[in-house]
């Protein structure tokens, strides 16, 4: 799957769908090679029914103002660019107000395939 962006412009968003016990929901997540794991905001996991009080995993997350402990519930499916992943883990946490993205898809989501980033052109290519 390819996607066209702006390589002189701020970030590569990716259109992401989610589902949860509630349901499914459209997020813009920011595609983030600096990032080993895929990171969704607290409130739309909520909104999809995944509650952090019943989380059984809580991982160590280092980010640029120090470490942190954080939930990591099993999404039922993650889908970017035609490709399902399925009990996917991802990292509950806020990202600042300034952002404009709702998470962050990571390496993680990555390692089975092939990225290609091509900023002379404005593509992005994954392969599975």
């Amino acid at each position: 799957m390819t996607q066209r962006f702006d390589g002189r412009q701020g970030l590569v968003i990716v259109p992401t769908e989610i589902t949860g016990p509630s349901g499914k929901a459209q997020l813009r997540l920011a595609l983030d090679t600096g990032a080993t794991s895929t990171l969704i905001r607290p409130v739309h996991l909520a909104a999809l029914g995944y509650d952090p009080a019943l989380s059984q995993e809580r991982v160590q997350m280092t980010t640029g103002s120090g470490v942190e402990f954080v939930v990591r519930p099993r999404l039922m499916r993650i889908r970017a660019w035609g490709h399902d992943r399925d009990s996917f883990p991802v990292l509950s946490h806020t990202l600042p107000p300034s952002a404009t993205v709702d998470g962050l898809l990571g390496l993680d989501f990555f390692r089975e395939g092939r990225l290609e980033l091509d900023f002379r052109v404005g593509i992005v290519a994954f392969v599975p």
